[in-house]
């Protein structure tokens, strides 16, 4: 994805979009964050989070095919979404382009990524709110919505099987979420070559940019430990999703980055 969809523009500023968005009260952004150890990492590289990624082959192009992969109908027209770890607005732009007529919420627990994303120029239907994702509702985020999307965040949180769960119970019924996650646990060819990517690329090019290297050594070792896809597919069903299937990659990244799938059932018992 080389540009970032727009629409019309704000006509009391022709060049630029109005982003409404909404600051967390529950919870200061400079407060206690002790159950998101990463956080401090994105809020460091943040000002060269969109530089650094621009050098990944291929990384807008995923965020792309996963959000195509929410087969949302119309354009998105009347609908309403999330993108949940929405960062600097990379994952933002992909669902904007698959449903540019949707009104979408992006969140994040950084308040940093989310300085960088609102700089940009956004449509007036994108609103971003600064939260965590179990404090969603005390930052006014409620659903239901008609498709999430979370790119990279279920590994960054610290009790994922509950992250599942918070997610499918903002669906609506029959709605589906889309997770956008590095897996390569049970595939030594594949955390072979993340490995390789990660130490003769990732690791010193993050040093060269931001002057630090603990976010990509993070990174690195975090997704060696983080599920496999079956282990993925299972949270899923486990918590309640029906429909499951997983999307590969093309490039390099492939059996390295995937959609895991799956929908909230469109009846539940009580």
């Amino acid at each position: 994805m080389a540009r970032e969809s727009r629409g019309r523009g704000d006509e009391r500023n022709p060049g630029r979009w109005r982003v409404r968005s909404r600051r967390k009260q529950a919870r200061p952004a400079g407060g206690d964050r002790s159950g998101y150890p990463v956080l401090g990492g994105f809020e460091r590289a943040a000002g060269r989070y969109d530089l650094l990624v621009g050098f990944s082959p291929g990384y807008h192009g995923a965020l792309l095919r996963s959000a195509a992969r929410l087969r949302l109908p119309d354009g998105g027209r009347g609908l309403r979404l999330l993108d949940a770890g929405c960062g600097t607005g990379a994952s933002t732009a992909a669902l904007l382009r698959v449903a540019p007529h949707a009104r979408i919420v992006a969140v994040d627990a950084s308040a940093a990524m989310l300085r960088r994303a609102r700089r940009k120029n956004w449509p007036t239907t994108v609103e971003f709110v600064h939260a965590c994702l179990d404090e969603l509702d005390q930052a006014g985020v409620r659903g239901p919505f008609d498709g999430v999307l979370a790119s990279y965040l279920l590994r960054n949180l610290p009790a994922p099987e509950r992250g599942v769960r918070l997610l499918r119970g903002l669906l609506a019924p029959g709605a589906p979420l889309a997770l956008h996650e590095f897996s390569v646990r049970g595939r030594p060819s594949s955390r072979l070559v993340w490995t390789v990517v990660c130490w003769a690329v990732i690791i010193p090019l993050g040093r060269v940019v931001t002057g630090r290297s603990g976010l990509y050594r993070y990174l690195w070792r975090s997704v060696l430990e983080f599920d496999s896809v079956p282990e993925l597919v299972g949270r899923m069903r486990r918590n309640g999703f029906h429909d499951v299937r997983v999307g590969a990659m093309p490039g390099w990244q492939r059996g390295i980055v995937h959609t895991v799938l799956g929908r909230r059932p469109p009846r539940e018992q009580n």
